[in-house]
């Protein structure tokens, strides 16, 4: 069976183009909705359940079907796992022809680099943070001297319970402040990143 998809972003637009073009293409039943890419889409929720092997999906255009390469690739995998086909009517995405199954692999290859450029970024802001002296993550509830008063405190004897209540803080708080103490160089120091602190030689 033969599905369509159409979809416009606003109740004062028509599907009326993207109608005529499945129809052309021969579409054996389609679901249409008027909402925004990043809302609900309550059509395209019930249609993909109903694909199975040897149907075939077309859409007029990519933008129609997903908010984002990565929510397209993820749509296109489920079409995958039902044993469907899947086609855009004016970009050549075919997953049943041999050059559709090609872009679609160029598709996955530019969401897979977009993803290592944003770690890379993520990186690069996390080590130039810690340059200057600002350490990435949440704020510590404690300061460098409370922390020391902690150690110096807790090597004179006292619980770390007791001090976690005289400082007003959890006691992972306080556990972690011992550990930063007693293990200078291990990479929990820096915020559980072992990519940062002193493997990028930042001290």
């Amino acid at each position: 069976m033969i599905f369509g998809y159409a979809r416009v972003s606003t109740s004062d637009q028509e599907t009326t183009l993207q109608i005529d073009a499945l129809e052309r293409a021969g579409v054996d039943k389609i679901y249409q909705e008027k909402t925004s890419s990043v809302g609900q889409r309550p059509e395209l929720r019930k249609l993909l359940p109903q694909l199975k092997r040897g149907d075939l999906l077309i859409v007029y255009k990519l933008d129609r079907l997903a908010r984002s390469l990565k929510d397209l690739l993820s749509i296109l995998e489920q079409i995958e796992k039902a044993g469907c086909g899947f086609k855009s009517l004016t970009e050549p995405i075919d997953t049943v022809s041999p050059a559709g199954k090609l872009m679609l692999n160029i598709l996955g290859s530019v969401a897979e680099f977009e993803r290592s450029l944003i770690r890379e970024r993520s990186i690069a802001g996390q080590v130039a943070a810690i340059k200057q002296g600002r350490w990435p993550g949440r704020p510590k509830k404690l300061t460098p001297d409370q922390e020391l008063e902690i150690f110096d405190q807790w090597v004179g004897g006292t619980s770390k319970a007791e001090l976690s209540r005289r400082y007003k803080v959890s006691p992972d708080v306080v556990k972690l402040a011992v550990f930063r103490m007693v293990n200078p160089e291990h990479p929990r120091v820096y915020g559980n990143r072992p990519v940062l602190g002193p493997l990028l030689g930042v001290v």
